[in-house]
């Protein structure tokens, strides 16, 4: 019977031959093939919160995920400085968390966030794209379940009987930040979940020796570094461009609109707390004392000398710092693997709102949003119209092997496949090339 330590390493489709491998480890070869794929390539251009390209200033999807690497990695080298043997008992590897945060975006589909609404609508019923309630998928779609259905059936690294990236059990495992399939029936169930039904079977193997609907601990640090790098960073880049108004923020007139926004935010959560709002003003008090010695943040408005970015350097790092000293490595097994100081766990819900209030609720990004719906939904339209027909001439060579490596899965999923495997340059030119709107050059295949 193989010990826990092998179990970590065992892979789905090839296993590990010593005697053909390099230097590396299984888990940093794990590392380095999501960092290598085309997938990953990809969030280049993939929109953070702004559309990709549109400032140069602004994270891209790729930009974020690559900190969050950064601060998963360090999260996890801490806890395996300083709680040695918790890190035995819970299975704690540094290169896993950092493969685990490399891929956690992969299945972001252009457009971020929006297209992903829409996607999960018209693959529920993809009668409103002219297909047929046959060609539904009835778990929608989601971009974490689309980031494991990359990296263990779509990415292209072997030959067609091992699918996928063919990562070990522990890196698998470590990507599900929802370890469950959706269940309508099941309130926590229905929004988030990490795995499509198609990959049923692969989930069910990276999970084998996991507790319950737990996640692992890596899975965990994963979730906590992708919150940090969220509250941080991107109110970092909309402090530089005058949306995130510290001054207003910090003010004591903000305060009422502020703690309730954030609350009516964490009411939706089945485990909001009923003092919510007395932790949140709690919250609020501690960021302002952090932020009280950066005049620079509060008094000024942004222009970039030196001493602002000296300032907003230095913020951002004791920010990150301190939320990483937040997470400690449970003692025991009987519940969550990772326990986060509720005190920093607060402050980053009350960040994370921040962007939510004063970004995301921009009116021009919302008619952003509303033409890129449109385009998610014509493009699905002409995939799944193209696919299921077999007419391959329209569809760029990249996406006519989905539909002939995954038959019988439905064909929404795969149109669907088909959309969140485009850049969102590829999303606009193709669409407009297709729609006739722009012929583009014929030499120009658009998508490679």
């Amino acid at each position: 019977m193989l010990s826990l330590d092998e179990l970590r390493v065992s892979r789905c489709h090839i296993p590990d031959d010593p005697s053909q491998l390099d230097q590396r480890l299984s888990f940093e070869r794990d590392r380095d093939r999501v960092l290598y794929s085309s997938a990953f390539h990809r969030l280049a251009g993939i929109t953070q919160i702004v559309r990709a390209g549109e400032l140069d200033i602004f994270h891209t999807r790729q930009q974020h995920t690559y900190k969050v690497a950064q601060i998963g990695r360090r999260l996890a080298e801490n806890l395996v400085r300083t709680q040695v043997a918790e890190t035995r008992m819970h299975g704690l590897d540094p290169e896993v968390v950092e493969a685990a945060c490399l891929a956690h975006d992969l299945g972001h589909p252009p457009f971020g966030h929006a297209a992903e609404t829409e996607l999960d609508r018209i693959v529920r019923n993809p009668v409103e794209c002219g297909g047929e309630l046959s060609d539904a998928a009835s778990d929608g779609y989601e971009g974490n379940a689309q980031t494991f259905r990359i990296i263990t059936k779509l990415a292209v690294r072997w030959g067609r009987d091992a699918p996928g990236l063919d990562l070990t059990r522990a890196t698998l495992a470590a990507t599900l930040k929802y370890p469950w399939l959706r269940d309508l029936s099941d309130a926590k169930k229905t929004e988030k979940w990490s795995a499509y039904k198609t990959e049923e079977r692969e989930f069910k193997w990276a999970r084998e020796h996991c507790r319950g609907d737990y996640k692992t601990a890596e899975a965990e640090l994963m979730d906590w570094a992708d919150d940090i790098a969220y509250s941080v960073h991107d109110l970092e880049d909309f402090h530089r461009v005058g949306i995130i108004p510290w001054g207003r923020i910090t003010a004591v007139e903000a305060e009422p609109m502020l703690i309730e926004g954030a609350s009516a935010a964490w009411s939706k959560d089945p485990e909001w707390p009923a003092d919510a709002n007395s932790r949140l003003k709690s919250a609020l008090d501690r960021i302002r004392r952090k932020i009280s010695p950066f005049y620079a943040m509060t008094m000024e408005s942004y222009e970039g000398t030196r001493e602002q970015r000296r300032q907003l350097r230095n913020f951002c790092s004791l920010l990150i710092g301190h939320y990483v000293r937040a997470a400690r490595l449970a003692e025991t097994c009987d519940g969550k693997a990772v326990i986060i100081d509720p005190n920093s766990a607060d402050e980053v819900r009350l960040l994370k709102f921040f962007a939510r209030h004063y970004v995301i609720g921009l009116p021009a990004l919302h008619a952003q949003q509303h033409g890129q719906k449109r385009i998610i939904r014509e493009l699905f339209e002409i995939f799944l119209r193209e696919g299921k027909a077999k007419k391959s001439n329209l569809l760029p060579m990249r996406m006519r092997y989905i539909w002939e490596d995954n038959q019988g899965a439905p064909h929404a999923r795969l149109a669907a496949d088909c959309v969140a495997c485009l850049t969102e340059n590829e999303a606009y030119n193709l669409h407009a090339r297709l729609t006739g709107s722009s012929s583009g050059l014929v030499l120009d295949p658009i998508v490679r």
